[in-house]
């Protein structure tokens, strides 16, 4: 039978293929729409395999909130014009939103979750069949708190969420927080969640250049001790200098809202090289 436009648009509509792609799967499906959607579906397959040693670079990362639970989502493509994608944002927003409602446990769950019948790694990987580009769902993180708040930095390429120990937080204050996470990247809340991994290498790091810089062997760890301290001031978050007002700390700022008001965890996930 012969294919008509209309024919083609409609199929466009359900799958968001190329008018090209939509046609042939409909001459080879012989106008039939449920084979010509698995046959654009098969090619999303085909393409994923064949792209599966490209590096996925470029993504979209952002970020929301329902109510005590904050989810972050980067779905991950080649090229920053498909992450620029109209579409491919939708993908990504609408992979959030399951995340949102869902409240799964890892990544794996998530890529599992179905939507409209068709499991999240599903719907990736059809999205490959249409652009052509190696898809992944590069990271997933989220946090359960009685006060939670999401932040997108411009571009949808580094967003953060943070969860506060206290319910009714202002969202101003919640958003300075969040925004501080983004802008200065501490490692911790505070220094006691600081791995040991890390306060070892920063030991050793302030220790080695202290003994290049001549320094006496004998005060090389009274050295590296200060050093770590200065470590702890500039990388975790409620030590750290507040970007809204460097005079007080982003502890003081909570406490000037509420006494008891602090951080309990925040996540932080972006695509740009750091």
């Amino acid at each position: 039978m012969a294919v008509t436009m209309a024919d083609i648009t409609h199929l466009r509509k359900m799958t968001g293929a190329g008018m090209m792609d939509c046609k042939n799967a409909l001459n080879e499906a012989e106008g039939d729409y449920d084979k010509a959607i698995e046959i654009i579906r098969k090619k999303g397959q085909a393409v994923a395999a064949k792209r599966e040693d490209r590096e996925a670079s470029e993504g979209c990362c952002i970020a929301a909130t329902n109510g005590d639970f904050s989810a972050i989502v980067a779905l991950k493509c080649e090229t920053d014009f498909v992450a620029k994608n109209a579409d491919f944002i939708a993908l990504t927003k609408l992979i959030l939103n399951a995340a949102l409602e869902n409240k799964p446990k890892s990544i794996e769950e998530l890529n599992a979750l179905i939507i409209n019948g068709r499991s999240i790694a599903q719907l990736v990987i059809d999205r490959i069949g249409v652009t052509g580009e190696k898809m992944e769902l590069g990271a997933y993180e989220f946090i359960s708190a009685p006060t939670t708040i999401a932040y997108i930095h411009p571009g949808n390429k580094l967003s953060t969420i943070v969860g506060f120990n206290q319910a009714g937080v202002d969202t101003q204050v919640a958003k300075d927080v969040a925004m501080q996470v983004a802008a200065m990247n501490p490692v911790a809340v505070t220094k006691e969640e600081v791995s040991q991994e890390i306060i070892d290498r920063e030991l050793k790091i302030a220790r080695e250049k202290a003994q290049e810089a001549g320094k006496p062997e004998a005060i090389l760890d009274k050295i590296a001790e200060g050093a770590l301290v200065k470590y702890f001031q500039e990388n975790t978050l409620l030590a750290q200098a507040f970007i809204k007002d460097a005079k007080i700390t982003v502890e003081q700022y909570l406490k000037q809202q509420n006494k008891d008001l602090t951080v309990v965890e925040f996540k932080r996930v972006t695509l740009n090289a750091e």
